[in-house]
């Protein structure tokens, strides 16, 4: 008797569990979306948002391993969004082991000196990019991050 044939559903679609997993947010609606779909085409899984308050509000640890925020945003900066998400991982991770990583993106230069001083054992070359960026050098520094 021979085995059952896989199905053809099953050889095309990818185990999206075992794809790195990253969380944008930046208030430009086309930027999130062009890199949504420049990361997603490289193989990995993104949940984006224009609004930092709702990216917050839905932010459950353990599930992302990097963050990708914009500096500059209405409402709450990208600096102060990731020091809250920060306080919810260690108040409610599961996995204490698991750390996720983080990528600062801006326009606005005049942050990198913000930058380093309020983060100072990040690599700044790694977590530290600079819009306009193509979307190769974004998916690069990206899978950099990540260890890819």
């Amino acid at each position: 008797m021979s085995q059952p044939r896989p199905q053809a559903s099953s050889i095309l679609k990818p185990d999206v569990s075992q794809k790195k997993r990253i969380l944008v947010v930046d208030d430009e609606i086309d930027i999130t979306t062009v890199f949504k779909l420049g990361l997603e085409k490289a193989d990995l899984v993104v949940d984006a948002y224009t609004d930092p308050v709702l990216a917050l509000s839905e932010y459950k640890p353990d599930i992302y391993d990097l963050l990708l925020f914009d500096i500059k945003m209405p409402k709450m900066d990208g600096f102060e969004l990731y020091e809250k998400i920060k306080d919810i991982e260690v108040e409610k991770k599961k996995d204490r082991n698991k750390k996720t990583a983080i990528c600062f993106i801006t326009a606005h230069e005049d942050y990198r000196s913000q930058f380093k001083n309020s983060f100072q054992t990040l690599e700044e070359e790694d977590c530290f990019l600079k819009k306009p960026i193509l979307l190769p050098d974004l998916v690069k520094s990206v899978k950099t991050r990540l260890g890819l």
